[in-house]
């Protein structure tokens, strides 16, 4: 792939090999980040049920909160990862870049479990009774 930066390596845009990419980060961020992988894992079966339910727009909400989730901690895993990469040691700008990063991290983890909630709340009105 092509370095932009730099200007090295294979010339062109390829977006078979881009979404390749995406893939092989989450399957490595799911693989070796438990806190990915337990979002993601909640984050299915939580889709499950809406689209079993069939209440389509309560699942696009969701789809898109929990989206927006995975982003973040995606980003938030990478940030940490970078810094441990550069700086071995303990180091106190380290430890407040990482500590901002957790803290978007969970800013997205709230919003998550609160759209959960809320139209999960919508689910359970929406059930049929016996």
């Amino acid at each position: 792939m092509r370095n932009k930066f730099l200007g090295t390596g294979e010339p062109g845009w390829h977006p078979v090999r881009k979404v390749l990419v995406v893939l092989s980060g989450l399957r490595f961020a799911v693989l070796y980040d438990a806190s990915v992988a337990w979002k993601v894992a909640v984050s299915v079966a939580v889709l499950a049920i809406f689209a079993w339910a069939g209440h389509w727009r309560d699942f696009l909400i969701v789809l898109v909160a929990t989206g927006q989730m995975l982003a973040v901690e995606l980003v938030n895993s990478a940030i940490e990862g970078v810094c441990d990469f550069l700086v071995a040691h303990e180091d106190k700008r380290i430890r407040a870049i990482k500590d901002m990063a957790a803290a978007g991290a969970g800013i997205g983890i709230a919003f998550w479990l609160l759209v959960i909630v809320w139209e999960g709340g919508y689910l359970v009105d929406a059930w049929p009774g016996p």
